[in-house]
């Protein structure tokens, strides 16, 4: 058998038994280097194919697009991927309340419709006051930096999250900031 032939059956041994072994394993026992990775090839796919846009428009076509549909990538600047990691690792503590989208740049079009339309709803003035103190108080003062799709979206769903879990507005302004999917590395404040 040549060398190179030699070469490569190992090298497909040892990556078969990784996958193996790796498959066995739950999410939270992984690496971090294959975490790192997956986080990486997801920013890297999300970074450069989004779908997402400020405009009015994209806003409003929401409301028609199929639920299975995916609202990716970033709306005023590109992503950053330091700042990616963190928002995501931040966003693991809520992974048990369904309605909180755990990646701010690739988001359900289905819960999207449902927290838009909660945009609407009327808070107590009880709940007012924590709605307003996240809005005074999130890095981009409101639920994002210009009232585009994500402004209505997670607007909304600060108004589900202090109605239905009973979120104080420190809690929604967390929800919020590592939420902001405008890209970049911090806040954008224009409410244009």
């Amino acid at each position: 058998m040549n060398k190179n032939l030699q070469i490569s059956i190992l090298i497909a041994v040892l990556l078969i038994s990784g996958a193996g072994y790796l498959s066995f394993l739950k999410k939270d026992e992984f690496p971090p280097l294959v975490i790192d990775m997956a986080l990486a090839a997801k920013f890297d796919q999300l970074s450069k194919n989004g779908n997402s846009s400020c405009s009015g428009k994209f806003k409003d076509s929401i409301d028609t697009i199929p639920d299975t549909a995916r609202l990716q990538g970033s709306c005023c600047s590109a992503m950053n991927m330091h700042r990616y990691a963190e928002q995501v690792a931040g966003l693991q503590k809520y992974q048990d309340i369904p309605e909180i989208p755990s990646d701010p740049y690739d988001i359900d079009a289905g819960l999207a419709k449902k927290l838009k339309a909660y945009y609407d709803v009327q808070l107590t003035p009880e709940e007012q006051k924590a709605y307003d103190y996240a809005m005074v108080n999130s890095m981009e003062k409101g639920p994002c930096c210009c009232k585009c799709w994500r402004w209505y979206v997670y607007g909304g769903l600060g108004k589900l999250l202090i109605q239905k879990y009973h979120f104080t507005g420190e809690q929604v302004t967390e929800i919020w900031n590592l939420s902001d999917g405008c890209g970049g590395p911090g806040d954008h404040v224009q409410h244009s």
